[in-house]
């Protein structure tokens, strides 16, 4: 009879066994070719283009293995028994494909921030054109001679002066100057 222990220290060992195994996989999907200077090379990623298709010795097999850097848009791999029987025709062993569906949400999301661009700019130059006309209004409104008033602080109603009327025409000027540029 095993104790609770035994079984427990088996079912930990049966675990560990597990994982060690499913962390071995990603090994299987090695690259190996031989480069110019005769050395054989082990990689997870393809060799450069520059290396011949006979230098390459091994092509990982699984076939949903992807080059990691590659990308959004990583290739996929052949197996190796399609590889072999590609090149025997002539076309690359490699086949490069975009997934549509991530181009698609990758362009939608583009359009999306074209448009939420688009619309901050028609707002800025709304608020800047309502600035502009609400300036030139004043300033003709001060250049016209007529008694100005605004409320102070307190809330009371004071005339301006003719110094108060001058300041207040330069910085209606200077609105005028910076918010009525074209685009």
């Amino acid at each position: 009879m095993k104790s609770p222990w035994s079984r427990i220290r088996q079912t930990v060992c049966q675990i560990a066994a597990f994982a060690l195994i499913a962390a071995s996989l990603p090994v299987l999907a090695q690259w190996q070719w031989t480069d110019s200077a005769g050395k054989t090379v082990f990689s997870d990623r393809a060799p450069p283009p520059e290396v011949p298709d006979k230098a390459i010795r091994k092509r990982p097999s699984v076939a949903s293995a992807a080059d990691p850097g590659a990308g959004a848009s990583s290739p996929s791999i052949m197996p190796a028994t399609s590889a072999a029987s590609a090149a025997s025709a002539g076309s690359p062993p490699i086949i490069r494909r975009t997934d549509s569906a991530l181009a698609a949400k990758a362009k939608q999301a583009e359009q999306a921030d074209l448009a939420q661009r688009g619309a901050q700019e028609a707002r800025l130059r709304q608020a800047r054109a309502d600035n502009c006309g609400r300036a030139k209004s004043a300033l003709a409104h001060l250049a016209s001679g007529q008694r100005v008033a605004r409320s102070n602080d307190r809330g009371e109603r004071e005339v301006l002066d003719d110094a108060a009327r001058a300041l207040e025409q330069q910085r209606l000027q200077s609105v005028v100057d910076t918010e009525c540029k074209g685009p």
